[in-house]
């Protein structure tokens, strides 16, 4: 039986063939029309809030952090997250979600918001924003639409626009 030698590390550069690799096997090539990934496209993730598991040297997971303006939350937009097949549901996931979650509150973020499964991110702190309060550059469901609020008042002033900032 081998032995999984797990460990968490902060994104680089050295790790984007792997990530987009994980992320083609995981969502397929209509990710990129997805109202989350035009979000992404104007402008970087922030590499400092974006995380990798490697399995004995292999980058086997990713997630990625990008910095939004979502109403009047300076928050981030979680996203992509995935597992290698190989690796999925072993709580690789949550852990990435747990350590980026974290290091964005540790940096002032005042939300990590994201489209997802309520049922998976729900556990981990998710909770549904209202319905129809964020305006996205792109159809999506809004109630998929979660928020991890890391300010008193997030709720309250997640209703507008939401996209990249700087």
């Amino acid at each position: 039986m081998h032995k999984h030698d797990l460990v968490y590390l902060t994104e680089d550069a050295s790790h984007d063939a792997a990530i987009e690799h994980i992320n083609e096997e995981a969502f397929g090539p209509g990710r990129h029309t997805r109202a989350a990934a035009r979000i992404r496209e104007q402008g970087p993730h922030d590499l400092s809030l974006s995380f990798i598991c490697a399995d004995d040297g292999e980058t086997i997971a990713s997630v990625r952090m990008t910095p939004v303006q979502a109403g009047g939350v300076k928050g981030h937009l979680l996203g992509p997250l995935a597992v290698r097949p190989s690796h999925k549901s072993r709580g690789i996931g949550r852990e990435l979600v747990r350590i980026a979650v974290e290091a964005a509150k540790r940096k002032g973020s005042e939300g990590v918001i994201l489209v997802g499964d309520p049922p998976y991110y729900g556990p981990l702190g998710f909770e549904k924003v209202a319905y129809n309060a964020l305006t996205f550059p792109g159809p999506v469901d809004p109630g998929r639409v979660l928020v991890v609020p890391l300010a008193d008042d997030t709720h309250a002033r997640l209703k507008g626009l939401i996209g990249w900032r700087k």
